[in-house]
């Protein structure tokens, strides 16, 4: 009785293609992994910095700029954490950074630090509020003035606050970071 060598794939070109989209998918997932993680250390910094959970300012970033340091947005947002030129101006002065010109904000260790100086402050401001996390988010994404507007009526309640919110995206803003920030729990 001869015994015959068989494979359990059938052709040989299949077996490569299974091989190349396997390496494909494995880099793929660790060139992510590597961009999610490129910015540990920044981000435990800003965190200890301006107290400001570390998870917190991951999914900001996540949701700003999927973690693309180079992103400008659609009104001049600038790097990771879409910071606007207002801003860092603000961050600027309070941490008596003499030396910062707007370009500074690619860099992704400034871009961070001023960008959850930016977001510790807004939580701050609403620390009175029961949950003041979607009234930060909605300052971060909207603005200060709007954010007022929309909790003038809210009664300390955070549905009517979400409801006076008249932005679809800014809802949408909060709803995403809300999700992930809590994925990272």
């Amino acid at each position: 009785m001869k015994w015959v060598k068989t494979s359990s794939f059938p052709h040989p070109i299949l077996r490569r293609t299974i091989i190349v989209c396997l390496a494909a998918i494995l880099l793929t997932w660790g060139l992510f992994y590597w961009r999610i993680h490129a910015y540990d250390s920044a981000i435990a910094e800003a965190s200890r910095l301006y107290g400001v959970d570390a998870r917190l300012i991951r999914a900001v970033i996540w949701k700003e700029s999927r973690f693309s340091s180079k992103r400008v947005g659609k009104i001049g947002e600038i790097g990771l954490m879409q910071v606007t030129r207002d801003a860092a101006k603000e961050w600027a002065e309070a941490n008596q950074e003499k030396t910062f010109v707007l370009n500074d904000l690619f860099r992704p260790e400034i871009n961070i630090r001023a960008g959850t100086w930016y977001l510790g402050r807004a939580i701050r401001y609403w620390s009175a509020k029961s949950n003041p996390l979607p009234y930060a988010l909605a300052e971060y994404n909207a603005g200060r003035s709007n954010t007022l507007r929309w909790a003038a009526a809210d009664k300390g309640d955070a549905k009517q606050f979400w409801n006076d919110i008249t932005y679809p995206t800014t809802r949408r803003y909060i709803h995403d970071i809300l999700i992930y920030y809590r994925g990272y729990r």
